[in-house]
């Protein structure tokens, strides 16, 4: 593994052009994201100094599944919490950007997200291509008959007074379609994360510390099927072991070098 030191704002991680070269020659790239590819949207983290969490514990307490349909107060405040969040005037940052020059490229196999921003999709990333294996905000599902809507929908019944909107088909517990904690992970979706990545060339981590499974599990995968592995990110990963490449510096500056 080659591990690059850190650097100055002003520079690139030492190794970046070597990684670069793989990308290069890469044909079937997988990209996965965690949430540090969308800080620079100004969507923060969960855990961070300015985490969501940090700052807001009660949206961490809504994020368990069985607080959440227990407690109708508690999802009252997760209503007014979903009017104001970031995800819906964000913008793509130069990472988003990237990767969409690698699908024009013709080199993108997939992503594999944990974010549920929707950015891979507004910056330009086929939808077909992006599989968001935490859900997304942008839709709502019922806990009863999951019944998907949009997001919007909803929002513009809580903006009319409707504190605690339920179902239009059966009356039951609306959630954003997103994955709580307590919640299963969707099966074809975790299982679609992993085969992508046991087909690609090239496997580049993005964002994400690695430290959540069976996401995380992408990486050894993609190792295993003896794809390189680059990862980028502001800090060490659980998966840094497995890396021919650890680029530890701003995504927002790294992902476009991989691509000069």
């Amino acid at each position: 593994m080659s591990v690059e030191p850190r650097h100055t704002s002003s520079e690139l991680p030492v190794g970046t052009e070597t990684a670069r070269s793989l990308i290069s020659a890469a044909e079937r790239i997988v990209v996965l994201t965690g949430a540090g590819i969308s800080t620079d949207s100004g969507i923060p983290d969960f855990r961070g100094p300015n985490g969501v969490w940090t700052k807001n514990p009660a949206a961490e307490k809504a994020s368990n599944l069985q607080n959440y349909l227990s407690d109708p107060d508690l999802r009252k405040v997760a209503w007014q919490n979903r009017l104001t969040t970031p995800a819906w005037t964000a913008e793509p940052n130069q990472g988003h950007a990237a990767i969409v020059e690698f699908e024009r490229r013709g080199q993108l196999h997939a992503v594999v997200t944990q974010n549920i921003d929707g950015l891979h999709q507004k910056a330009g990333t086929d939808p077909d291509k992006v599989v968001e294996v935490h859900g997304t905000v942008w839709f709502t599902r019922c806990w009863d008959c999951a019944d998907q809507r949009p997001m919007a929908q909803s929002l513009t019944r809580v903006r009319a007074g409707d504190v605690d909107p339920a179902c239009l088909e059966c009356g039951g517990i609306l959630k954003s379609d997103t994955i709580s904690f307590g919640q299963a992970l969707v099966p074809e979706v975790i299982d679609r994360a992993l085969q992508v990545s046991e087909e690609c060339d090239v496997l580049l981590a993005v964002g994400s510390t690695l430290s959540v499974f069976p996401v995380a599990n992408c990486v050894p995968r993609a190792k295993a099927a003896n794809a390189r592995v680059i990862i980028v990110n502001g800090e060490e990963t659980r998966m840094d072991r497995f890396a021919d490449h650890l680029l530890v510096g701003q995504i927002g500056a790294v992902l476009p070098a991989l691509l000069a």
